[in-house]
C-alpha cells in the first residue's frame, strides 16, 4: 500500500491545479489517470491553442441550481491569477473576443505549465490507471488501481462529466458520488448543437452558412440571449451562440433568433416609404449571407418591390425577423457536447472548500460539480478556481 496525503482522481486541468497547488504546499499527491497522458481534454481546446481562461469570468457566468455557489471559489483565485501564472511561465497569449484568452502557441503550453507546477518530490502522476475500487477506511480513504493500492485522508474527484466520450470521458465522477450518498443532479449535455425536425427541415439546405445573430433560449428567469454567430448545420443549428443558448434550452423549449438585431419593427415600412422599387431579398443580402436572405425572403412569402407590398405585411415580416422561432428536437449529446450540465450537487459541497459534507476528505471539483460556464474560457476557470480551493483545505 502507498501513502499519500491526497488522492486526486483526474489529470484534468481541475485535478493538476489541485495536485500543483498542494504538492506546493508540501503535501504529497497521488494523481491516477485514466488516460495514457494528462490533460487530454485541454490539448483539444480552443482549436489546440486553449482558451484557458475569461477575463470577464464572474458567477453570473456560470449555472448551476445554486447560482450562489461559484462566488467563493471564484473569487479567490481569479482569471488573473492565471494570466498571471502563465505570464510567470512565459507563455504568449492573446484576447480573442469577448475576453476569451488564448495561446499564441499550442495548448501543449498550458499542459506542460500545469505539469512544472508540480514539484517532483511531492507530485507523482500515474496514467493508465484503471480504477477498480474507491473505499473509506478508519478515516481516510483507499483506491485500488491497476492492482496497487493507494491510500489518503484527502480523495478529490476530477474525473469530469461525460461530454466528449471518445476522450474517456464517463459518469465515474457522479457513481462515486453515489456510493459515498452524494446527491447528483442529473446531468445533460451543454454547449452542444441543437438539432431540428418538422418544418425547420428545410432549413438544413443552409449547412455551412453562418451570421450573426440574437440567440435567446429559456423561459423566466432562465431567458437568456446571446449576440454571436449562429451556424446551420445538416443537422440542425450550431455556432457559438447557439452552443451558448443551448445551456439554457430544455425540451420541447422553442429558441429564437433575430437575424437583424439592430432592425426596429418599422424597419421595412421605414424602407418602403425610403426604397419602395427594392425587393426584400435585395435588402436582406446586404446584411446577410445570400443563401440565408434568400431562403427568409422566401419563408417570409415576400418577392415582390417592398412599394407593392402593405405595411401590415411589412410589420409582420420585421417582427418575424426579430424573433424567429425554432423547435429544436433535441442536441447532438454528449458526443458534441463540449461540456456537462448538472453534476454532483452543490448542496453536498462546502462553496469554500469543495469539501462533501457528508463525507470529511471527500472532494469534488471541476466538471464534475453542478457548475457550468459559457463558451469562451469560463469552464477552465472554474476548473482552476474548485481545484485551488480544494488545495487550500487539506
Amino acid at each position: 500500500m502507498q501513502q499519500f496525503d491526497v488522492i486526486v482522481l483526474g489529470a484534468g486541468a481541475a485535478g493538476l491545479m489541485c495536485a500543483a497547488q498542494a504538492g506546493q504546499r508540501g503535501l504529497r499527491v497521488a494523481v491516477l489517470e485514466k488516460a495514457e497522458k494528462p490533460g487530454k481534454k485541454i490539448l483539444i481546446s480552443g482549436g489546440g491553442r486553449c482558451n484557458f481562461t475569461n477575463i470577464n469570468a464572474g458567477p453570473g457566468n456560470y449555472l448551476s441550481d445554486n447560482p450562489h455557489f461559484a462566488k467563493s471559489a471564484l473569487a479567490r483565485y481569479t482569471a488573473q491569477d492565471f494570466v498571471d501564472l502563465v505570464n510567470r511561465h512565459g507563455i504568449a497569449w492573446h484576447e480573442k473576443t469577448l475576453g476569451q484568452l488564448f495561446c499564441d502557441g499550442s495548448a501543449e503550453q498550458i499542459v506542460q505549465m500545469l505539469l512544472d507546477e508540480c514539484p517532483d518530490d511531492h507530485v507523482q502522476i500515474i496514467c493508465d490507471a484503471d480504477v477498480s475500487a474507491v473505499e473509506a477506511v478508519d478515516g481516510s480513504y483507499g483506491v485500488m488501481a491497476n492492482g496497487a493500492s493507494y491510500r489518503a485522508p484527502n480523495l478529490v474527484i476530477a474525473t469530469g462529466g461525460p461530454s466528449i466520450p471518445k476522450m474517456g470521458a464517463t459518469g465515474f465522477a457522479y457513481d462515486l458520488a453515489r456510493q459515498f450518498r452524494l446527491k447528483v443532479v442529473e446531468p445533460r449535455p451543454a454547449l452542444v448543437p441543437l438539432t431540428l425536425g418538422g418544418d425547420d427541415v428545410l432549413f438544413r439546405e443552409l449547412s455551412g452558412v453562418s451570421a450573426p445573430v440574437r440567440a435567446t433560449a429559456g423561459a423566466g428567469s432562465r431567458k437568456t440571449s446571446f449576440d454571436e454567430a449562429a451556424l446551420f448545420t445538416h443537422k440542425g443549428l450550431s455556432g457559438p451562440a447557439i452552443l451558448q443558448v443551448s445551456s439554457y434550452w430544455k425540451s420541447n423549449e422553442a429558441i429564437s433568433i433575430a437575424f437583424l438585431k439592430q432592425a426596429g419593427p418599422e424597419w421595412l415600412v421605414e424602407l418602403k416609404r425610403e426604397r419602395p422599387k427594392s425587393a426584400l431579398r435585395t435588402i436582406l443580402r446586404e446584411d446577410l449571407p445570400d443563401r440565408l436572405a434568400d431562403a427568409l425572403a422566401d419563408r417570409l412569402g415576400i418577392d415582390r418591390e417592398l412599394g407593392n407590398v402593405s405595411d401590415k405585411e411589412l410589420r409582420s415580416a420585421g417582427e418575424k425577423m426579430a424573433n424567429w422561432e425554432f423547435l429544436p428536437n433535441g442536441t447532438e449529446g454528449f458526443a458534441k457536447a463540449e461540456v456537462t450540465i448538472g453534476g454532483i450537487a452543490t448542496s453536498e459541497l462546502s462553496s469554500k472548500t469543495m469539501e462533501a459534507r457528508k463525507s470529511p476528505g471527500l472532494y469534488a471539483i471541476g466538471e464534475a460539480v453542478d457548475v457550468t460556464g459559457w463558451l469562451g474560457g469560463y469552464n477552465f476557470q472554474w476548473a482552476w478556481s474548485s481545484g485551488y480551493a480544494a488545495a487550500q483545505a487539506f
